[in-house]
C-alpha cells in the first residue's frame, strides 16, 4: 500500500518539477521532500525521478504512479467536498432496514417529519426480518436498523408471559437506541363477545378459529401452555390480508400493536393480550454512525415519532373504534 502523504509529495513534484517548489507548496522542508521520495521509491522498487538541470523529471514509472496518485487525490478531494456539503446543508443519504410493523407505522411518519425538516436528505428503506437487519448493520450494508426483541418478564404487573426463546441479542459492539415497548394484541370482529374487554386472555379464545402468520412457534407454545391447540383457518404474513380475514369472520388473529393501526376497518377491533410479554423496539447502529449528521437526523425523527406514538397509545385504548 502507498502512503497518502508520499503520493501527495509525488503529485506536487510532478506539478512543480523541483523538490524546493514542492516543499514550499506543501509546507515541508526540502530534505523532508527528498526523504519522502526516497521512501516511496523503495516501496515501488524503481526510480521515480531523474535529475534534469536544476529540477527533476519523472521516469516512466514515476509518471504512471503520479497519474494514479492524482486520481486518488482528486477522489479524496471530491469526497471531502461532498461530505462538507452534506453536513452543512442537512442533505445526504441514509440506508435504513426496518421490520414490517415498523414500515407500516413508525417509519412513514418519521420520514414525513424528516422531509419537512431535512428536505435534501434521502432515506432508502429496506423491509427485512430482524435477524437479517442485524447482519446488514454489522456488514455496513445499511446505516441503521429498526428492529425488536422479546421483553421477557411481567406485563402491567399481571404475571409472567410465555418464555419460549430469549429474543435477539445484538452484537455488543453495536449501539442500541430504545424506541418503544410494543404489545401483542388479538384482532376480533367488532361484535365479538370479548370486543368490549380492555384486555383478553389467551385461554378465553380456545374455541376460536385463527388466522396466523407463518412464524408461529412462540404462539403455539403459548397456546399449549394455556391448555389448547388452535384451529388454524388461514395463514398469512400480510397485515392487510389478516385484517380482511378477521373482518369477514374467517377467524381471530394476533398482531403487534404497531401493525394494528396500519389498516382501519370498523368491523375489526384490537385488544391487548393479557400476561403476554411486550417486545422492545429499538434502533441499532454502529456507535460512530450516530455522529454522522444525516444518520443522527433520521435517528432523532424515529425517536420523536416513537415518543408521540407512545403518548397516543397511553391516551386511548388500542384498537378502539
Amino acid at each position: 500500500m502507498f502512503d497518502l502523504r508520499q503520493l501527495q509529495v509525488l503529485s506536487e513534484v510532478a506539478r512543480t518539477g523541483t523538490y524546493t517548489a514542492a516543499a514550499e507548496a506543501l509546507g515541508y522542508s526540502q530534505p523532508a521532500i527528498s526523504y519522502q521520495m526516497r521512501t516511496l521509491e523503495r516501496t515501488v522498487g524503481a526510480a521515480l525521478v531523474t535529475r534534469s538541470g536544476r529540477g527533476v523529471r519523472l521516469t516512466e514509472v514515476g509518471q504512471t504512479l503520479a497519474r494514479h496518485a492524482e486520481t486518488v487525490l482528486a477522489a479524496l478531494r471530491t469526497a471531502a467536498d461532498e461530505v462538507s456539503t452534506l453536513t452543512s446543508t442537512g442533505g445526504g443519504q441514509v440506508r435504513l432496514a426496518a421490520m414490517q410493523s415498523g414500515c407500516v407505522a413508525l417509519v412513514p411518519a418519521a420520514l414525513g417529519s424528516l422531509r419537512r425538516t431535512h428536505p435534501e436528505l434521502e432515506v432508502v428503506v429496506t423491509q427485512t426480518e430482524c435477524p437479517v437487519s442485524h447482519q446488514l448493520v454489522l456488514g455496513g450494508e445499511v446505516d441503521l436498523a429498526m428492529m425488536c426483541d422479546l421483553e421477557i418478564g411481567q406485563v402491567d404487573g399481571e404475571g409472567a408471559g410465555p418464555r419460549e426463546g430469549q429474543g435477539l441479542l445484538p452484537d455488543p459492539r453495536l449501539l442500541r437506541v430504545p424506541l418503544l415497548s410494543d404489545r401483542r394484541c388479538v384482532l376480533l370482529p367488532a361484535d365479538h363477545p370479548l370486543a368490549a374487554a380492555s384486555t383478553v386472555e389467551l385461554a378465553d379464545l380456545a374455541e376460536e378459529r385463527w388466522v396466523l402468520e407463518s412464524g408461529r412457534a412462540r404462539f403455539l407454545a403459548a397456546c399449549r401452555q394455556a391448555g389448547f391447540t388452535p384451529r388454524v383457518a388461514a395463514t398469512s404474513d400480510d397485515q392487510l390480508t389478516i385484517h380482511c380475514l378477521v373482518a369477514n369472520r374467517i377467524g381471530v388473529a394476533i398482531m403487534n400493536e404497531l401493525g394494528v393501526g396500519a389498516h382501519t376497518d370498523p368491523r375489526v377491533v384490537a385488544r391487548p393480550l393479557r400476561d403476554w410479554p411486550a417486545r422492545r423496539v429499538f434502533a441499532l447502529l454502529w456507535p460512530d454512525m450516530a455522529k454522522v449528521t444525516p444518520v443522527a437526523a433520521l435517528l432523532q425523527a424515529l425517536r420523536a415519532t416513537a415518543d408521540e406514538y407512545t403518548r397516543r397509545s397511553a391516551g386511548g385504548r388500542v384498537g378502539a373504534r
